[in-house]
C-alpha cells in the first residue's frame, strides 16, 4: 500500500496552526516559564535512559496539540504501520523500506513479497558475528599467516559514513584492530593511508550494493593494485571481503563468494549501518557490541511504532523541526553533541536528513509550494562555543539547537565532566534568557547611556532542545540514531514527499562519467562556455 498523498498546507490542523503562529510568533520563553510552573515537565518525555526536554522551545499546549492534529490528520499513524509492515513505500523505486527489521529479534515475522525475511537476516548476522570472530582473535589470517591488524572500509555516503561515525562514537569500545575509512575518489587521500598500512596485516572491506559506484571502484581497484605490487595476486582473496548484491561484480573483482556478506533491495544506503554495512563496526567493537547497537535501535523502533503522539519522541520532534521550518521560516538546525565520540554525528545527521527530505515534488509528482528538509549542521560542544555560537546568540537569524550530552563520562573523570556539563546545561539557559540593557548596566555599574551597553545585550527567546542520556553505550547510541531516522520518516510524512528515493544525485554522475572520458581522451565535447574553459585550463597540464 502507498503512504498517503495529502497536501498538508490543505489541511485544517495547517491553517489553524497558520493563525495559531500569528498569535505566539512575537511571545518570549520566559513567559511560557512565568505563566506555567510545570511547564518543564509537560513539555518533557522520560524513556529508558532518555530525557528529552523540549521545553525551551516556542510553543505552548496549542501548539504542541495542533502539530499532533496535524499528524493525525495527513494520517501519520496508517503511515508508520505501512513503514514496519513492508509496504513499499519508497513508491518512485517500488521498494519497502525495512532497515527496521535488520534489528529485529530473530522470531519476528515481517514479510516482504509474502516471503519472511528474518530468517534470511539471522543468517547473515550469523555470518558476521563468526566472521568478526574469526578476524579479532586472529584465526583468519592474511596470505603469509599474519594476523591482521587493520582494516580498511571502502565505501562512500551511508556505505561510509554510518560504520565511520559509529566506531568513532564508540571508540571506547573498541578492541585491538585499527580502523580506517577510504570514501573519497581524492587520490592523494587513498595514498596517503596506504603509506601507514602493512599489506601482510591488512583487510579491505568493499562496500557497494551494485558494485559500479565510481568512487568506490576506483578505490578499491587502486588498492587491489597496491596489494598486489607489494605481495602477489593470490593475495587478494586473503585480504578483500565485499558487501554487496552484485555476486557476479564482485568475484570478477577476484573477491571470493565465501567472503560476499549480502545487502537487500530494502535497505536505503543511508540506513545500512544495521545490515553487513556494519561488518565494520562489527569487527571495531565486537560482534557483541554492535548486536547491543542493533538492541538499542530496536527498543526505539518499538517506541515510534507503540507509543501515543503526545510522548513519542521522534513524532514530537519531527513535528517541532517542521513548526520552525514551515511556520518560523528557519533554514537551518544545528545539532550539538556535548561528547567528542559523537563529533562526526552531524555530518552523518546532514545526510540521512538532506538526502532523504530535501525534495521540490510531492508524493503526487506536483511541485511543492512549502519548504521541505532542513540544512543540518554543528559541531561537538565545548569546542562550538567557541565559534559560531556568537552567531546563535547575537545573530539576525533563527536557528533552533538540538544539545545532547550524558549524565556519565566513560572514563568516569568527574572534574572534566562536570565542566563540560556545566556548560551544555549553561548554553540551553543563555540561549533562552538572554541578557537584558538592565543586567549589564548593574554589572558594569552604569547607566544605560553606556556605549558598551547595546553590544552586551543578549536578546535570548532562541530555542533549543535537550537530550540527557544516561551513557554512552552501545545500545543507547542504537535507540538515537533510531529516533533520528524515525524523525526524518515523520517529516516526509507530514510533508507528502518520498523520503527513501534520492534522485537528486544521479545528475552530477552522469556528467562525471562523460567529463571523465573527456579528460582521458583530451576531447572536449559540448559544454556550457564556463565549463569549457575549466576543463580547458585543466587539460592545460
Amino acid at each position: 500500500m502507498l503512504l498517503p498523498t495529502i497536501d498538508p498546507t490543505t489541511t485544517k490542523a495547517w491553517k489553524a496552526l497558520h493563525n495559531h503562529f500569528t498569535c505566539i510568533k512575537d511571545a518570549y520563553l520566559k513567559d511560557f516559564f512565568a505563566n506555567n510552573s510545570d511547564r518543564a515537565s509537560d513539555f518533557s518525555i522520560l524513556w529508558k535512559d532518555f530525557y528529552v526536554d523540549y521545553s525551551k522551545n516556542r510553543i505552548d499546549k496549542t501548539t504542541k496539540n495542533l502539530l499532533i492534529d496535524l499528524a493525525k490528520e495527513v494520517k501519520l499513524d496508517q503511515s508508520i504501520q505501512e513503514y514496519f509492515a513492508g509496504s513499499k513505500i519508497n513508491n518512485t523505486e517500488k521498494r519497502a523500506v525495512l532497515h527496521t527489521a535488520l534489528r529485529t529479534p530473530s522470531d519476528a515475522v515481517i514479510r516482504v513479497n509474502g516471503t519472511n525475511i528474518v530468517p534470511e537476516i539471522s543468517v547473515v548476522k550469523e555470518e558476521i558475528k563468526a566472521f568478526s570472530q574469526n578476524i579479532i582473535t586472529g584465526k583468519l589470517k592474511g596470505h603469509t599467516g599474519k594476523a591482521f591488524t587493520d582494516v580498511v572500509n571502502i565505501g562512500i555516503g551511508g556505505s561510509d559514513l554510518g560504520p565511520l561515525m559509529i566506531t568513532e562514537a564508540l571508540a571506547f569500545y573498541k578492541n585491538h584492530l585499527n580502523l580506517h575509512f577510504i570514501s573519497n575518489v581524492d587520490g592523494d587521500h587513498l595514498h596517503q593511508k596506504l603509506k601507514e598500512l602493512n599489506p601482510e596485516t591488512t583487510l579491505f572491506i568493499i562496500v557497494s550494493k551494485t558494485f559500479t559506484t565510481q568512487e568506490t571502484l576506483f578505490n578499491a581497484t587502486t588498492a587491489r593494485e597496491w596489494l598486489v605490487n607489494q605481495s602477489s595476486p593470490q593475495a587478494v582473496i586473503k585480504h578483500f571481503v565485499a558487501v554487496s548484491s552484485s555476486i557476479e561484480k564482485v568475484t570478477d573483482f577476484g573477491i571470493s563468494e565465501e567472503y560476499i556478506f549480502p545487502l537487500w533491495d530494502w535497505v536505503g544506503g543511508r540506513f545500512s549501518l544495521w545490515s553487513a554495512v556494519g561488518l565494520s563496526i562489527s569487527l571495531a567493537i565486537g560482534y557483541d557490541n554492535f548486536q547491543e547497537l542493533l538492541d538499542g535501535a530496536h527498543e526505539m523502533d518499538e517506541h515510534f511504532k507503540n507509543t501515543s503522539f503526545e510522548e513519542n519522541i521522534p513524532v514530537i520532534l519531527g513535528l517541532l523541526s517542521l513548526w520552525y521550518t514551515n511556520f518560523f521560516k528557519a533554514e537551518t538546525e544545528v545539532v550539538i553533541p556535548y561528547a567528542h565520540y559523537l563529533h562526526r554525528l552531524p555530518s552523518y545527521l546532514q545526510q540521512a536528513v538532506m538526502e532523504s527530505n530535501g525534495k521540490n515534488v510531492d508524493r503526487n509528482g506536483k511541485p511543492i509550494t512549502y519548504q521541505t528538509g532542513g540544512i543540518i549542521w554543528g559541531e561537538p560542544g565545548t569546542n562550538a562555543q567557541h565559534a559560531f555560537f556568537q552567531l546563535i546568540h547575537q545573530g539576525t537569524k533563527l536557528i533552533p539547537a538540538e544539545f545532547i550530552g550524558f549524565k556519565h563520562s566513560l572514563f568516569q573523570d568527574k572534574k572534566h565532566h562536570n565542566a563540560l556539563m556545566a556548560n551544555f546545561f549553561a548554553q540551553t539557559e543563555a540561549l533562552m534568557n538572554g541578557k537584558t540593557a538592565t543586567q549589564i548596566t548593574k554589572e558594569l555599574s552604569c547607566d544605560a547611556s553606556h556605549p558598551l551597553v547595546p553590544f552586551k545585550v543578549f536578546k535570548g527567546n532562541n530555542p533549543s532542545t535537550t537530550i540527557l542520556i544516561d551513557k554512552l553505550t552501545p545500545k543507547n547510541l542504537g535507540a538515537l540514531i533510531a529516533m533520528y531516522e524515525h524523525r526524518i520518516f515523520v517529516q516526509g510524512v507530514v510533508w507528502n514527499i518520498y523520503s527513501y528515493d534520492q534522485w537528486g544525485v544521479e545528475l552530477g554522475k552522469q556528467l562525471a562519467t562523460t567529463i571523465l572520458s573527456e579528460i582521458k581522451t583530451n576531447q572536449i565535447h559540448q559544454h556550457d562556455p564556463s565549463t569549457s574553459a575549466l576543463l580547458k585550463r585543466f587539460l592545460e597540464r
